[in-house]
């Protein structure tokens, strides 16, 4: 499982239009489920992502976490993340869950996040999305389990 995190000022997800998503300040994160992942490794990285020590303290240093400053979370599924792109020019997919393992995990995410955090924004699993984002910093890091 990989997510890549951005820290942002702000942060939306539309689909088809629509808005599914939208926050200030806070993190998007992106998550790229793959083949071998179970609840264990998304727990574990949905609680290093909200305990990562990314945003600012009072001296300036990357100190707090989007829990400690109660900010808010764009979690957003994207399968490009576990593609293997070592050879060729062409991606491989071989590595990402099948549509059902990865639905019902990105799922337990949503609501283990909102458990921990009060709420969550999110995409649309599968759809086609547009994201819009203010990275802050820029602040981005790829966490993995």
């Amino acid at each position: 499982m990989k997510a890549l995190v951005q820290r942002v000022s702000e942060a939306r997800v539309e689909v088809g239009g629509e808005v599914t998503g939208q926050i200030d300040r806070g993190l998007l994160v992106l998550l790229g489920i793959e083949s071998d992942d179970d609840l264990l490794r998304m727990r574990k990285l949905m609680d290093k992502c909200l305990s990562y020590r990314m945003f600012s303290d009072p001296d300036g240093k990357m100190n707090l976490s989007v829990k400690d400053i109660e900010a808010d979370v764009l979690l957003v599924s994207q399968f490009t993340l576990c593609a293997d792109t070592q050879k060729g020019l062409r991606p491989s997919f071989s590595r990402g869950a099948p549509p059902v393992l990865a639905e019902q995990l990105y799922d337990d995410a949503v609501a283990y996040v909102a458990s921990c955090l009060g709420s969550v924004q999110t995409g649309c699993f599968a759809a086609d999305m547009q994201v819009h984002l203010v990275n802050d910093g820029p602040v981005t890091f790829m966490l993995e389990s």
